[in-house]
């Protein structure tokens, strides 16, 4: 299979499916559709990441090769907003490696405070900052303390909803 000619023809669930039931757990099958999503256009990111979603929600381990250079991604100011926010998207349930952990909280700690951030990737953000939290819980109070100060500022109905959760649980 073609999966760049695949993503280029639709973006549908139909074809994330088939691309995913494709790859199956296949190392090198998943390096391509790894390689689409981490290194293609706008449109083919934004595709491929529906079809990686699907890869890793059945085999969350397959991500475990790409979470360096994702992390690394995250923070290249060369990368299009895209990868940033498909990035945060699908780890934001992942298990992500230990020696990451720190790394990660900075830098979803650095995007959630950024009004100027997309409200996605702020949102993803908190995500993955309130997933983390379960091990550091002493990032909770910094946590609480920028959802608190931003939904004082104003912020989006999406963003509203996903920091009143998480404020709640503590």
């Amino acid at each position: 299979m073609d999966i760049r000619a695949e993503l280029l023809r639709e973006h549908s669930k139909e074809v994330a499916d088939k691309i995913a039931h494709w790859v199956g757990t296949d190392e090198q099958r998943v390096d391509e559709l790894m390689q689409l999503f981490l290194n293609d256009e706008y449109r083919i990111v934004q595709r491929a990441a529906y079809a990686v979603s699907k890869v890793v929600d059945k085999h969350p381990q397959l991500l475990n090769p790409y979470f360096d250079i994702m992390v690394a991604y995250m923070q290249d100011e060369h990368q299009h907003i895209a990868v940033k926010r498909n990035v945060l998207r699908i780890i934001q349930d992942a298990d992500i490696p230990e020696d990451l952990h720190g790394e990660l909280m900075n830098i979803c700690f650095e995007m959630l405070a950024d009004v100027n951030e997309p409200v996605a990737i702020r949102v993803f953000s908190m995500s993955v900052l309130d997933n983390l939290s379960q091990y550091y819980p002493e990032i909770r109070q910094e946590l609480h303390a920028i959802l608190e100060e931003q939904l004082e500022l104003g912020c989006s109905a999406g963003f509203r909803s996903r920091a009143r959760k998480i404020l709640k649980k503590s």
